[in-house]
Parts: C-alpha cells; structure tokens; sequence
C-alpha cells in the first residue's frame, strides 16, 4: 500500500537510496584509521589520535558513511521517529560494502549493541538489532541477541567527552552465562564517536571468553 522511500530524502524510490542521494552520501574513503576506520585528513598517519593513545579491547573496524547530512539525519530518524523499515536498505548496505571484509574476519555471529530495557520499553525497538537482522539474513550468520545485555542506565552520551563517555559506561554490559562464546564476533551499532561503546562492549565480551572482536557501523565521525 505504500510505496518505499529514500532514507535521505524520503523521496519514492524501488531502489530504496534514490540515485540523486547516492551521489549525495559521503562514504568513508581509503584515507582513514586502520583500527577504526575513522576517515582522517594527514594521509601519511596510519592511526586517528584516539587509536594512538590507547590499547583497544577490539580488533578492527569499519564504517560506512561519514556521520554528516543526510546521513546523520537519516540515523536519527531511524533511532527516535520509528523509520524501523530504513534497517532493511541500510542493512542490505552494509552487506553490499563489507561481505568481503566480513569473511576475510572469519566471523561466527553478529551481536548488536543492547538498549537499556527502560530505553528498549519507551522506544519500541533497537535500531542495531534491526541493523544486525537484516545483515544477518544477508551474509548467512547468525545474530544472537541475547548474549550481550545492558545493565546500566547509561545518560546519553552525545554531549559528553571521551572521558566522560569512558566513566558513563563502566559496568554498563554483561554478557549471559548460558552462552558459548565465539572466536570471532562482529558487533553492530549505528554510530561510532569516540568508541567508548564498542570499547565497553568488546571488552566484556572477551571476558566471556570471546577471541576476536569487530565491528561494524552505518556511520562515523571524522578523525584528525
């Protein structure tokens, strides 16, 4: 009954991200941070300044789109305006994007990254989980979204610095007992910052037992 829309724009368009918006959306080039991806300015640094000053709890990476308009309004309506159907476009993308660097990761299962039950209860939904089904139908992995558990009421972290963000997410994720942790696990969030999320979360995963730990994003922001 209703026809699809282009996230950008929200325009009509059967090929869900219209033509004129593709050109439009800025993707993470070749000049970026080899740990997370972060597009970075200085084309001789191999690291951003968050990668070089700290020793990570995962192994690598990668984003999809520079975290600007229209992407980063197009994110926000699919985390706070229930656009859930953009997790189906922007899923498919990030299968399109990384199934090569997903296999060359060997990974065993894709696990989003949790909302607090209070968020998960107001919202309705979680925009990674949605993110992680769609590329697990893709790829052929399995999701597993009861291993990783949000614990901790976390404030929200847009307006706050990277050591702010480190001390808002202490003991915020567990990670169930039943589960038989992987060798290789890739997580799946919307937007990567300053990392303090996929940091926690990675971290309490190789506790468990986890060997490897990647991560995927639709966005980032810029890295100097």
């Amino acid at each position: 009954m209703y026809p699809k829309r282009c996230p950008f724009c929200q325009g009509i368009s059967s090929k869900g991200i219209c033509d004129d918006c593709r050109k439009q959306v800025v993707k993470v080039g070749e000049i970026k941070c080899i740990h997370c991806g972060k597009p970075l300015e200085d084309e001789t640094k191999e690291y951003c300044r968050d990668c070089e000053r700290r020793k990570s709890n995962y192994e690598q990476g990668r984003s999809l789109w520079v975290h600007i308009p229209p992407v980063s309004n197009s994110v926000y309506r699919l985390k706070y305006h229930n656009k859930r159907y953009y997790a189906e476009i922007f899923g498919k993308e990030l299968a399109d994007e990384f199934e090569f660097q997903i296999r060359r990761w060997g990974i065993q299962a894709i696990i989003p990254i949790p909302l607090h039950r209070s968020k998960m209860r107001k919202r309705g939904y979680n925009q990674a989980e949605l993110l992680a089904k769609q590329l697990s139908e893709c790829m052929g992995i399995p999701m597993e979204k009861d291993v990783l558990y949000r614990i901790k009421k976390t404030r929200p972290l847009k307006e706050m610095n990277g050591e702010q963000r480190h001390r808002n997410l202490k003991g915020a994720f567990a990670v169930s007992k039943s589960w038989n942790p992987r060798q290789n696990i890739l997580l799946i969030d919307d937007i990567y910052t300053t990392g303090s999320t996929i940091e926690r979360a990675a971290g309490i995963l190789k506790k468990a037992g986890v060997k490897n730990v990647y991560f995927l994003t639709l966005s980032i922001g810029q890295g100097i």
